[in-house]
């Protein structure tokens, strides 16, 4: 809920919702200097509260961060990413077939599984489209 979040949560959570792409938390640091945030930990610590309570997610490989396009995603045991290589749009959405495969595979390997998370890379159906 936007009403629990402390300001700087509310800033950084702001900046990633109108974001186009994944923001890199310097890149919300520089966005957001004029709103007050002068230090790298300050966006940090707002960012990791807003992963923690799944209102923005971190993409490993890009090292970036984006906001939950799916609210009720945090209570699915699968979030996947695909991500335009050309443009950098992502969209985020979560698969219950693959889901299921991946837990059957835990389980017939013993591994526990705490969090899944999957990175597609591509290109998005607009950036396929000839010029």
């Amino acid at each position: 809920r936007a009403e629990d979040l402390t300001r700087n949560q509310g800033l950084v959570l702001g900046a990633l919702a109108h974001a186009d792409t994944p923001l890199s938390a310097y890149q919300l640091l520089d966005s957001l200097r004029g709103d007050g945030l002068k230090a790298p930990l300050q966006v940090y610590r707002a960012l990791d509260k807003l992963v923690e309570r799944g209102l923005a997610h971190r993409l490993e490989s890009l090292n970036a961060f984006v906001a939950c396009a799916d609210e009720h995603c945090h209570r699915t045991g699968l979030i996947a990413f695909a991500i335009c290589s050309d443009c950098g749009k992502v969209d985020e959405f979560a698969d219950g077939v693959i889901e299921e495969r991946l837990g059957e595979w835990a389980t017939a390997k013993g591994f526990r599984v705490e969090r899944t998370t999957m990175e597609i890379r591509g290109r998005c159906s607009s950036c396929q489209k000839p010029a």
